[in-house]
């Protein structure tokens, strides 16, 4: 079976400096995938290559077996990857249903069948009781899953979540990691989830890549993470699972 994404062999470059260099790995349908590491070790730059953001200056993205690069992120989109924002990017000024329907509008034209898709992801975020509210009155946990649930609208197959749990506090973040436990057990789409927050990403994570300085040190179990010497000195320090 072809891997749903396959990472080959990517480098981005921004002059002179290597944001990521040489990153390879792929990733099967139905997983969650962590990806993990310092600040500045490239999570972010090497999201936005998967996603068209920015193209990358060397190696090869393929979702599905189809070569991504020079692809634009609407394009993207619409063959079935989306991604959310570290920093949450909601349209303040419209109701938490408008955000939903906007993502909603990448699969149809259609207003009556957006707000109908946009009704059902709001249920699955648990916020279908917020649809009315002014999108930028949210509290940081509620715009977390409104982004989410905006991503959710333009039916993916692979979801990347950036720092979905950060700035929250330990029961939103639990509510996060049960949301992203509940999409992998519907089992239609895939995810790879940046996060900092190492107890988390060792509940929810199949698989687990690390980034320092811009290559990956290592890939394997959440076991076999945890336990490898290099990245508890280049990362975890004194983490134990």
């Amino acid at each position: 079976m072809t891997p749903i994404l396959e990472i080959k062999q990517v480098s981005k470059f921004f002059g002179g400096l290597a944001a990521n260099s040489d990153v390879s790995f792929h990733m099967d349908e139905g997983m969650i995938m962590g990806l993990i590491g310092p600040n500045g070790a490239g999570k972010t730059t090497l999201f936005n290559c998967i996603t068209g953001y920015y193209p990358p200056s060397k190696g090869d993205v393929l979702f599905k077996g189809q070569k991504l690069n020079g692809l634009q992120p609407d394009r993207v989109c619409k063959l079935g990857m989306v991604r959310t924002w570290q920093k949450v990017r909601p349209l303040t000024k419209l109701s938490v249903l408008d955000n939903v329907m906007v993502g909603a509008l990448c699969r149809t034209n259609s207003l009556k069948v957006a707000r109908e898709i946009a009704h059902e992801q709001l249920k699955v975020v648990r916020l279908d009781h917020k649809a009315d509210f002014i999108a930028g009155g949210l509290p940081i946990g509620e715009r977390k899953k409104l982004e989410v649930a905006r991503a959710l609208a333009t039916k993916p197959e692979l979801l990347l979540l950036d720092e979905v749990m950060g700035g929250l506090n330990p029961a939103e973040s639990d509510e996060i990691i049960q949301l992203i436990l509940d999409i992998k057990k519907a089992g239609a789409i895939t995810q790879m989830v940046i996060e900092h927050d190492m107890k988390a990403i060792m509940r929810i994570s199949d698989r687990i890549v690390v980034l320092n300085s811009g290559e990956k040190l290592a890939e394997g179990s959440p076991a076999e993470i945890v336990s490898n010497p290099e990245v508890v000195r280049a990362y975890l320090g004194d983490f134990h699972a």
